[in-house]
Formats: structure tokens, sequence, C-alpha cells
């Protein structure tokens, strides 16, 4: 057993030697995980692009599965898509190539926001993220009912992210 324990990790440390969080231009991310927030849970599906050494354009688009029975939510108040603009910071902060840091802005169907998260690789392939959003401008500027509500407060997201 601790020869299996000691080839497991001489082979993960190789791959994460191999890890590359955000490589430049026409890097290609995708991400699935859970977002959670106020009310409800659900699914998030983000691509990423890379334009540029440090910068990135892409989309997510989210579903709230789970809300809380009280709540009337249809389809349009559960399903939010945006268009994102990331600074993929990593190799600026001089963080490990497989670690990225990435605040960026997005603009979608319920608000404008901002977004702040991180994506650590296990392997050249596979790894984690953790990013949390928060609108800046809602569209709608009235008092917001609880269904409304969804999408435009703060929403923690983690999943696993994907090179292609």
């Amino acid at each position: 057993m601790k020869k299996v324990f000691v080839v497991l990790t001489m082979l993960l440390g190789v791959s994460f030697v191999n890890a590359q969080a955000y490589e430049g231009k026409d890097d290609s991310k995708f991400q699935i995980g859970a977002n959670f927030q106020e009310n409800g849970t659900g699914i998030v599906v983000t691509y990423d692009y890379g334009l540029g050494e440090n910068f990135s354009i892409g989309a997510t688009s989210s579903y709230v599965l789970g809300v809380e029975e009280s709540i009337d939510a249809s389809f349009d108040n559960r399903f939010d898509l945006k268009a994102r603009f990331n600074a993929n910071l990593g190799s600026v902060m001089q963080l490990p190539s497989n670690v990225d840091v990435y605040p960026g802005l997005n603009l979608g169907l319920k608000n404008f926001g901002g977004h702040l998260g991180t994506r650590y690789f296990f392997s050249d392939g596979f790894g984690l993220f953790a990013e949390v959003s928060v609108p800046f401008a809602k569209y709608k500027t009235d008092d917001l009912t609880l269904a409304e509500e969804l999408h435009n407060q703060f929403v923690f997201s983690l999943g696993a992210t994907f090179n292609l």
C-alpha cells in the first residue's frame, strides 16, 4: 500500500509541474459547478477565451434549480446569461503556473456586475475553481421580489474547470 501511495504522489507531483492555469492568447477554459445564493442554489457553466497575455472574454450561464417553495420563480427569474471580461493575474502576481486569479466585469440579462475568481489546476486539463459575483447596477431599480432577487445578489460558485 505504501508503494502505491508513493507512486501516486510522484505522478500527481509531475502533473502539477505541467498544469497551466492560464496560458494567454487562444487559451480556452470551460467551467461547470454549483452556485449558491440566498433563497436558491443552482448550476453555473462558464467559457473563457484568451485574447491576450493577461485578459480573456467569455460567457456564463446559470440556472437556479433549488428555490424555496414560498418563492414563485418562473424560468426567466431562474435563468441568467452574461458576457464577461477577465483580467488573468496569476502571472502578474507571480503565482505558480497552475494557479490563476481573475477579477472581471460581467454584463448580463439581469444586471451589470463584477466577479472575482480563482482556478487551481491539478493536471494539464483538470482543476477546481471558486468565484464570487456581485451586481453593481440592477436593470430593475424598483423593489425586487424574492424571485427577481435571484441572480441580483451576492453569488458564490464552486466547481470543476477544464482546459479545452
